[in-house]
């Protein structure tokens, strides 16, 4: 295994003064951090300290948001959103243009920040800003085909003119996880914007200032500043006064958290789309080009340290291929670079927490303890960061053992050999969660065709997820206990949007005229229906 040391300076212990915070370690100063913070609405004067998972020194004191703060940053947004949905479309849009050129130009201090908060492997980091530039370059260019008034074929062709208006739901709140605090920052809120809405944020405890430099952009780009409120908090506490109080909630997370912001929100008769939980499968076929399959095993397992909903933890290997493909992935997985720092050399990076560390551990322990054999990786490596944890691969994974079915979120994968298709896609549909799926094949309409029998959202073939992460026109989301809701394409906006129909009528009532009883009438309408269907019309 290749190995990265962490940054150079002092970068454990560290004083918990917060007035000096955010030390040179992390190459940001008091100043730097109080011009982010000021940006959350908080009256409470409490502040929680934020360590980063690369070395352990205090990065911030995070002000805390009361319920009461929760209310105010609503009524801040109501206020806004009134002039903001006035705002035409296009200027809307325009605004959108130039945060895709400030996140370009911006990359290097996002990228730092992204880095020192989540501890992840500044490549991972950098797709946080390439896939939040394609969010916004998306809907930008495609906002007059998502949002304007469309005309639909009324009760009577020339005598009923029916049309159909996007109206914006209000304010919407989001609730944004740490394993991508820039992209699930925005990558949400942009459509929301866009439609007309206001939006009240909470991120992650561990990755506010992100969120908050975000949001710092959204104003540079043009979006008034009232429109786009931050608070920080607990989750149990905040999370509820943003359901609450809002018009529509999105949530990504886990999925137990999402059914009680699910409750809340059929309670309150709102709507929400959820991104939860996954244990997402990656088939090999028998006629997989194992070299290309091994290399993109290693991206769907592995990127961000397993820290991602969509990467995938069984991996199902046709009988035909299945050592050939296991000897290529375990030498790839070995010749990968682990560490913690802000290098781009490093591959994999850190966890994001001790809490995160457990998991993984015990998942990988119980697995050994009851019989699973580890073919590399398997070690907490506290020489490299305090959450930093080897690639690893269990082969003779069972039903008995944690990570077989619950998801660990971290860099661990469970092989199993398969003896046919069906038998493949029948372990890959096992389970409560369908969130994303991967198959790797020669015969791309043959993959395709095996897609449409796994119930995942997004099913990715010769790819692990970023073709279908990648293609903001696709929706993207879960089945089943993966969650509710589409973000990307027309789903992704439509979401924030009442439909509102409105029909004109001419010339003559929908009703009997000129003294006609209600039977013939009946006659009258009859006839028409039987004259429009000869029509072929609608």
């Amino acid at each position: 295994m290749s190995e990265q040391t962490p940054a150079s300076g002092p970068i454990t212990g560290g004083p918990a003064d917060p007035e000096h915070d955010a030390t040179a370690a992390y190459g940001l100063d008091r100043a730097y951090v109080a011009s982010l913070t000021r940006r959350l609405v908080s009256t409470t004067g409490e502040t929680v300290a934020v360590a980063s998972p690369i070395g352990g020194t205090p990065l911030a004191h995070v002000p805390q948001s009361s319920t009461a703060d929760v209310a105010e940053a609503f009524a801040r947004a109501r206020r806004a959103q009134v002039s903001w949905s006035a705002t035409s479309l296009d200027d809307r849009a325009a605004a959108l243009l130039r945060l895709h050129d400030l996140l370009l130009d911006r990359q290097e201090e996002l990228i730092d920040l992204v880095v020192w908060e989540s501890g992840k492997a500044r490549k991972d980091a950098y797709l946080e800003v390439a896939h939040l530039a394609l969010t916004a370059r998306y809907y930008a260019r495609t906002a007059h085909e998502h949002l304007d008034t469309r005309r639909v074929g009324g009760m009577f062709p020339v005598l009923t003119r029916a049309e159909v208006n996007r109206v914006p739901k209000g304010v919407v709140g989001i609730i944004s996880p740490w394993n991508y605090p820039l992209t699930m920052a925005l990558c949400d809120g942009i459509p929301a914007l866009l439609a007309g809405n206001a939006v009240v944020s909470k991120p992650d405890a561990q990755t506010v200032l992100t969120a908050l430099l975000a949001a710092q952009l959204l104003e540079e780009a043009g979006f008034p500043p009232e429109t786009w409120q931050v608070v920080a908090g607990p989750g149990a506490e905040v999370g509820g006064a943003i359901v609450a109080h809002a018009d529509y909630v999105c949530f990504t997370g886990s999925t137990a958290t999402g059914r009680i912001i699910a409750k809340g929100c059929a309670e309150r008769l709102i709507g929400c789309s959820l991104e939860l939980g996954g244990k997402n499968p990656m088939l090999v076929l028998r006629d997989a080009d194992v070299s290309r399959a091994a290399e993109g095993a290693t991206r769907a397992v592995f990127s961000n340290a397993g820290q991602l909903c969509v990467s995938m933890e069984r991996l199902f290997v046709a009988d035909q291929v299945y050592d050939r493909f296991v000897d290529a992935f375990v030498s790839r997985t070995q010749a990968m670079t682990l560490g913690a720092s802000q290098d781009w050399s490093v591959d994999i990076g850190s966890l994001i927490s001790q809490a995160q560390l457990d998991t993984v551990t015990r998942h990988v322990e119980d697995a050994v303890a009851k019989g699973a054999r580890v073919l590399t990786g398997g070690r907490h490596r506290p020489d490299l960061g305090p959450f930093v944890f080897e690639p690893t691969i269990l082969e003779g994974v069972s039903a008995d053992m944690e990570c077989f079915g619950k998801e660990t979120f971290g860099p661990v994968v469970s092989l199993y050999r398969f003896h046919s298709e069906d038998e493949a896609v029948e372990r890959a549909n096992d389970g409560a969660y369908g969130l994303n799926a991967s198959v790797w094949t020669r015969d791309t309409a043959r993959g395709r065709a095996l897609a449409r029998r796994i119930r995942c959202g997004t099913v990715n073939v010769n790819e692990a997820y970023g073709a279908t992460f990648g293609s903001l026109g696709a929706p993207m989301g879960g089945m089943r206990e993966s969650g509710l809701g589409r973000r990307q394409g027309a789903e992704g906006i439509h979401r924030y949007t009442e439909a509102q129909s409105v029909a004109t009528q001419r010339l003559v009532p929908i009703a009997p005229m000129l003294g006609m009883s209600e039977e013939t009438n009946a006659k009258v309408m009859t006839g028409a229906l039987r004259l429009l269907n000869k029509l072929g019309l609608a």
